[in-house]
């Protein structure tokens, strides 16, 4: 089993920035996984953020966050979201999730595997 464990979440003003975190932990995780955050606001189906691979060297984002967010693996088992210059539309839960396949960085929530619980990011006008 792969357990993913979010932090970072909070309540921010408009154009303000948040940084989230998530640590994979469990024996069935491998650091070859690709690491992503996907996010759902009220009401809306979960959406696809950002997502890399095993090494950092590839990278995709949604086109709403381009240029704002950032995505790092900061080491094998830990991947971070940079969210810059936040909007009310970013306000959703965020989460974090793992997809087994070597190789391939999709955007498809069915995709993947394994997923956290989730941390609020709230964007206050």
């Amino acid at each position: 089993q792969v357990r993913l464990v979010e932090s970072g979440g909070g309540l921010v003003q408009a154009g303000g920035s948040v940084r989230l975190s998530c640590a994979a932990s469990g024996r069935a995780f491998s650091p070859t996984y690709v690491m992503a955050w996907f996010r759902q606001a009220p009401g809306k189906e979960r959406e696809f953020v950002a997502a890399v691979n095993w090494n950092g060297g590839t990278t995709r984002y949604a086109d709403s966050v381009k240029g704002r967010f950032t995505i790092s693996r900061d080491n094998a088992n830990t991947v971070s979201l940079q969210m810059n210059s936040l909007k009310p539309e970013d306000t959703a839960v965020y989460y974090c999730a793992v997809d087994r396949r070597i190789g391939s960085v999709t955007t498809i929530h069915s995709d993947y595997d394994y997923w956290g619980q989730g941390t609020q990011v709230t964007v206050s006008s």
